[in-house]
């Protein structure tokens, strides 16, 4: 098979090159490529003959430094149609020596095109030759990935994952050479999965550069915008800002959902009944509103501490510093929004505990009841049970005379019983009082005045 015989010629390559350097010889330079080249001529008719999908199959099983000489001999051609079929890993192992990136990141870049967005997907950085953008996006990279990009447009692109770690006051500077950086937490509303991920943002030479680890519902939105609509952005600033704007838009929508899933809670709570089962689930239903209302109002904050950097710094032109002033009173609005969340959330909380604590209280009461009623009963028992009863009933039968003393017990149970209804049922002081003053009121009314 092809296969075979290339790890052939590769095996005796190694053997060929590991005896030459054991041995002295007269220009050995140019015998070791002399050999070098023979094996690796040989490799490269024989990948002239397959298909990518072939070639792909093979370099998969070949060991790093294996790898690297025969994707030197692969037509430049094919290159690209090899990628697509080779695996995650030996496409990782060919990034990190090679213009290429890491097959679990996305590089995205937008250039305006009469007034529009165009996206060009970034595979390799010989792809970004020819292009200006004013977004590059980047997510999921690696550090070789971020270096390689940062290489070639002249700045280091940080790991956003490590500017969680830094002071809430270090996350936003300027650097020397004119490089904004700004560090932004942005919400991730899924079901059962909030959570607010890191973005780092730099903006050099009207570039904006966004690194991040996953794909947000905001950025997503912002590229279908910016690609639709002509004039929507201008350079990286206007970027910048309608990607925060955007951020406070999704905050509201899901400050939106977090109200309609209170109101269905709150449906439940204001029922007539609910037990133990019912009120444990609401609790973990209102726990999980309550969490995310609160990564909601970290996450305008750190929106406003960013917008008010940028203000502050006299970084914006005279219409960005309106559109920032419009985003700060959008996001002064919704904290509002989220206190009164708070305070909902608060109460339907009381609200379901006092209804775990009404069911505690029937249980305790049905306790109480059956210790009223069995307390005479002990205590007449007790008496049936001395050698006095005995002594008594000694001219009458036992089965007739201790039938009619449960009899009695029986009877006793129901009194007292019956004497707990009665209480029960009966009015209080307060309502007592009260329908005596709604007595009076007519004849006070009628009354003439003196």
């Amino acid at each position: 098979m092809i296969r075979d015989t290339i790890k052939e010629l590769l095996k005796r390559q190694r053997l060929l090159e590991e005896a030459l350097q054991r041995q002295s010889l007269p220009r050995q330079e140019v015998v070791e490529s002399v050999v070098q080249k023979q094996h690796l001529s040989e490799v490269r008719s024989l990948l002239a003959g397959l298909a990518p999908a072939e070639i792909a199959e093979i370099i998969d099983e070949l060991n790093p430094e294996d790898l690297f000489l025969v994707w030197g001999e692969i037509d430049e051609g094919l290159l690209d149609e090899i990628l697509d079929e080779v695996s995650d890993a030996t496409r990782d192992t060919l990034a990190s020596r090679s213009s290429y990136l890491g097959a679990a990141c996305v590089v995205n870049a937008f250039e305006l095109s009469q007034g529009r967005l165009c996206q060009t997907t970034i595979e390799s950085v010989d792809d970004l030759e020819g292009i200006k953008p004013i977004w590059v996006d980047l997510v999921g990279t690696t550090a070789a990935d971020r270096r390689k990009i940062g290489q070639f447009f002249g700045l280091e692109l940080p790991d956003p994952e490590d500017l969680c770690d830094i002071e809430s006051s270090a996350r936003f500077y300027v650097e020397e050479g004119g490089e904004i950086h700004l560090h932004s937490d942005f919400l991730l509303d899924r079901e059962g999965d909030s959570r607010n991920v890191p973005v780092a943002f730099i903006l050099f030479r009207d570039i904006l550069f966004s690194v991040r680890e996953e794909e947000l519902p905001v950025f997503r939105l912002q590229r279908l915008r910016a690609r639709i609509q002509t004039g929507y952005v201008s350079d990286g600033m206007d970027m910048l800002l309608d990607l925060y704007a955007a951020n406070a838009e999704y905050s509201a929508d899901s400050l939106e959902e977090i109200y309609s899933a209170l109101g269905e809670v709150g449906k439940k709570v204001l029922s007539e009944a609910m037990t133990d089962e019912e009120a444990a689930k609401i609790l973990a239903e209102i726990a999980e509103e309550e969490d995310l209302n609160g990564r909601i109002r970290r996450n305008i904050l750190d929106t406003r501490r960013a917008l008010t950097f940028l203000i502050r710094r006299k970084l914006l032109s005279t219409p960005q510093f309106e559109d920032a002033r419009q985003i700060m009173r959008d996001i002064e609005s919704l904290d509002g929004h989220t206190a009164f969340l708070f305070d909902k959330i608060n109460f339907l909380m009381d609200a379901t505990v006092g209804f775990i604590n009404i069911n505690q209280n029937r249980v305790i009461y049905r306790l109480t009841v059956l210790t009223v009623i069995f307390m005479p009963l002990n205590l007449v028992a007790g008496i049936g049970g001395m050698s006095e009863f005995s002594v008594v009933t000694q001219a009458i039968p036992w089965p007739i005379s201790y039938g009619l003393f449960t009899i009695g017990l029986i009877v006793m149970a129901w009194l007292t019983l019956v004497i707990l209804r009665f209480y029960e049922r009966r009015p209080g002081p307060a309502k007592s009082t009260g329908e005596k003053r709604s007595r009076w009121l007519p004849s006070l009314r009628s009354s003439p005045p003196s």
